[in-house]
């Protein structure tokens, strides 16, 4: 069972709190880079008139803000480069903010396979590797598809994710192209009353352990360890120079650096990036300055890019995109749509994985680094390669 209606239901585990967006007034949906610009003055209008505006963008729609890389943002792609709806209000006690169950019998996604087998992906990370070695870049987020079958309610699939993975930046969006199921754990951005505007980069991953022990000594390991925190570091970096682009000089902090978050599979490495952004900002700078999220691409970023656009061999879409909403005063939150499967309407079902690989990467490390990484989807369930 699907609901056909057109609806973006974001949802803070930690939290208990769910907000829905349902019935837009209007849609902006951009699938032809000719309609990119006009799309942000619409969304801009909206905003301007006292609207809410909550949807996506593709990680492609961050090639448009650089005219070099526009070329890499295809057209008419079964997932729109951007789909957002304008309300009035978020929904109050509407029926997809309580829990629902499944009544399936076999799992909602099967059939897993990886886009890429151990050499395949060692083909990339090779050509990849050199890049670095050669200083073309420093670090870059290597990703490759897994698709599956899927099958049941979307909404029901969403809800007992969360029992199996609480996570504080979950989202459910169906509006123009697939339906989007998003398990994020990493914040994009926020920006908060007072106009400050904030960053959590999520870069450094290890496997959790078999009790609290174990545990406690993989987080000691990873505060130590020179390459993770080089590795989130770098991201670091780049996001603070990246959100000085539209931010009030003097304000720029690093609040938290190299904090340990802890998941049900994963240990994850996390700082914030804060500053205060400067008053009335266009929605449209406030993504050309920071989209896509650092952490997704590598530094530096607009090379990382180019580079990996030519080894991933398509398009990511919705992944490593951003989920989220903007209110009329001028709050906002979006997320990193990573663990984000896209569910087509034929049955198949995407979602991709990645990591950093930086000089001492190594390519199988970094490829199991990816199967863990996908358990958000598919739980224990082989992965066929």
């Amino acid at each position: 069972m699907t609901d056909p209606q057109r609806y973006v239901l974001l949802r803070d585990d930690r939290e208990d709190r769910t907000t829905v967006f349902a019935d837009p007034q209007r849609m902006v949906t951009v699938r032809k880079r000719a309609d990119f610009e006009q799309a942000f003055r619409t969304l801009q209008a909206a905003h301007d008139d006292g609207k809410w505006i909550a949807g996506f963008m593709s990680y492609e729609a961050g090639h448009l803000f650089e005219a070099k890389l526009a070329p890499f943002a295809e057209d008419d792609r079964p997932t729109p480069l951007m789909s957002f709806g304008i309300f009035d209000a978020p929904a109050s006690d509407h029926p997809l903010a309580s829990p629902r169950q499944r009544v399936e019998n076999e799992p909602f996604l099967t059939e897993a396979a990886a886009g890429w087998d151990l050499e395949a992906y060692r083909r990339r990370f090779d050509r990849l590797h050199r890049h670095l070695r050669e200083g073309d870049c420093y670090q870059a987020n290597l990703t490759m598809p897994i698709r599956a079958r899927w099958n049941g309610d979307p909404v029901a699939a969403f809800w007992s994710l969360i029992e199996r993975q609480p996570v504080k930046y979950g989202a459910l969006v169906s509006l123009d192209g697939p339906i989007l199921l998003s398990r994020s754990p990493e914040l994009f951005f926020r920006v908060d009353a007072d106009g400050w505007i904030e960053t959590h980069p999520m870069k450094g991953t290890a496997p959790r352990g078999a009790d609290a022990a174990e545990d406690a000594e993989i987080i000691a390991a990873m505060l130590a360890d020179p390459k993770s925190q080089a590795e989130n570091r770098m991201i670091v970096d780049l996001l603070r120079n990246d959100i000085s682009r539209v931010t009030e000089v003097g304000t720029l902090e690093v609040p938290k650096l190299f904090a340990i978050e802890t998941y049900p599979t994963v240990h994850q490495m996390v700082s914030h990036v804060r500053a205060k952004l400067v008053p009335g900002t266009p929605l449209r700078d406030i993504f050309a300055a920071l989209f896509p999220c650092g952490s997704v691409t590598g530094a530096p970023k607009m090379r990382a890019m180019e580079i990996l656009h030519d080894l991933e061999a398509g398009p990511r879409d919705a992944y490593c995109g951003a989920i989220g909403v903007i209110a009329p005063d001028g709050t906002m939150q979006f997320n990193v749509a990573i663990r984000t499967v896209s569910l087509f309407a034929d049955g198949e079902a995407v979602f991709n994985v990645g990591g950093g690989i930086v000089f001492d990467s190594t390519a199988e490390a970094e490829y199991e680094e990816c199967l863990l990484k996908a358990r958000f989807a598919v739980g224990d369930q082989w992965i066929s390669r």
